[in-house]
């Protein structure tokens, strides 16, 4: 494959990325990141006889045999670790924050209107993350532009696998039973992209401005969701 524009009439779903692709990176490192590690001693504290928390720190206890769950929790997120554990406590931090309206999502500016369009027109709209599937859920459902979680027919997260394995995005071709050359996967990570086209998928590079995303030269590269349509022939403006 090349970086090449390679139209196709024949997509059906598209598959996104959150981060860098439909939200700006600086909402997650600047904004979500912190508010979950300042919320986390207090969670611990807190909801410990929560079923969910009870099982994220199980889950820590055996990755990380003899540390203390909040130690092993900031390490983690000192190195943006994609744990389950992890990923599934800054969920419930988060959830908090969007029940309180202390967080919105900010949408990039083409986002909205394209997904509305893709959806007007009977495409799949399903979203892959290293966030768990309720952070994907609370992220599309307090966007700035208000609730965005009603165009998605599915969430997928670190269940399914690592994001740059390319049997993960067999994984959700099994669990969907979509085709693997009518899907579409976007994402600002060429390595993400790499394995989806290992899997049968088109693929396409969202290099956004806002975050300096540096384009590839394996994958077609957009700069916005519109210039997605037109590589892939999709409804349009």
């Amino acid at each position: 494959m090349t970086a090449t524009a390679r139209a196709s009439t024949a997509i059906d779903t598209v598959l996104l990325d959150i981060e860098g692709t439909t939200i700006p990176v600086s909402f997650v490192h600047e904004t979500l990141f912190p508010y979950a590690r300042a919320a986390m001693p207090a969670l611990l504290a807190q909801r410990a006889g929560d079923p969910a928390v009870r099982a994220a720190v199980a889950d820590i206890a055996e990755l990380a045999p003899g540390v203390t769950p909040l130690a092993q929790l900031n390490e983690w997120m000192d190195q943006d670790a994609k744990i389950g554990p992890l990923k599934a406590l800054q969920g419930l931090a988060w959830a908090e924050g969007y029940r309180s309206g202390a967080l919105q999502a900010p949408l990039f500016a083409d986002v909205l209107p394209a997904l509305r369009r893709w959806r007007a027109a009977g495409l799949r709209l399903a979203v892959y993350s290293s966030g768990s599937e309720a952070a994907q859920r609370l992220i599309y459902g307090h966007t700035t532009e208000g609730d965005a979680a009603g165009l998605f027919d599915g969430f997928y997260d670190l269940r399914i696998g690592g994001k740059r394995a390319a049997d993960s995005y067999r994984a959700i071709l099994a669990e969907t039973g979509w085709t693997p050359g009518r899907t579409l996967f976007l994402s600002d990570i060429v390595a993400e992209l790499d394995a989806a086209a290992q899997a049968g998928l088109h693929t396409c590079q969202l290099v956004r401005a806002e975050d300096g995303t540096i384009a590839g030269t394996t994958h077609p590269a957009a700069a916005t969701l519109d210039d997605v349509s037109r590589l892939f022939a999709l409804p349009a403006v």
